[in-house]
């Protein structure tokens, strides 16, 4: 998605993902988009009851063959710069004891649980070692799968073109 004047659709859900699973109201800013790279934007704000401005990385894609299941995929350093967060908001309605599933192109990272559902979505979250920070740079696409029972598991293809150059121009 390329920057435009309106906020997304996606935009107050973004906002409750990096406001800590705050609830925030509707004057929360959503984000200011600082730069593209590839297929992620980089985004800035300062988040509620925060001292400083906070940026991170973002894409919002779709199941190619069910459009209305999609992720926003945030990917942040903390305020300290000692983590840095691979943030996913999935739809309700996902198989909670499944977790979210991602490969990197062929190789399986596992899962990860889902740590709380709004109610616009539910939110994965994982902090990235180096490991899975390089591969993230150096891969060309990531797939995560939600799933919708047990056994069904819906995957959902991110470009990670650009992720690399955004990562290391955050902040």
């Amino acid at each position: 998605m390329r920057s435009n004047r309106t906020s997304p659709p996606w935009a107050p859900l973004l906002a409750l993902a990096l406001a800590g699973f705050a609830w925030v109201g509707g004057a929360e800013a959503q984000g200011v988009v600082r730069n593209t790279y590839g297929d992620w934007q980089m985004r800035c704000d300062t988040p509620a009851g925060a001292a400083s401005e906070q940026c991170y990385l973002v894409q919002n894609v779709a199941a190619e063959d069910r459009p209305h299941v999609s992720l926003v995929v945030i990917v942040l350093k903390t305020a300290d710069a000692k983590s840095r967060l691979l943030r996913v908001v999935a739809p309700l309605g996902v198989h909670l004891p499944s977790g979210l599933g991602l490969k990197i192109d062929s190789a399986d990272l596992g899962r990860a649980g889902f740590v709380r559902c709004l109610s616009t979505g539910c939110v994965a979250e994982v902090s990235m070692d180096d490991n899975v920070l390089n591969q993230l740079k150096g891969g060309k696409q990531a797939t995560f799968i939600v799933y919708q029972t047990t056994e069904e598991g819906i995957g959902i293809p991110i470009s990670l073109n650009g992720f690399g150059p955004g990562f290391d121009a955050l902040p």
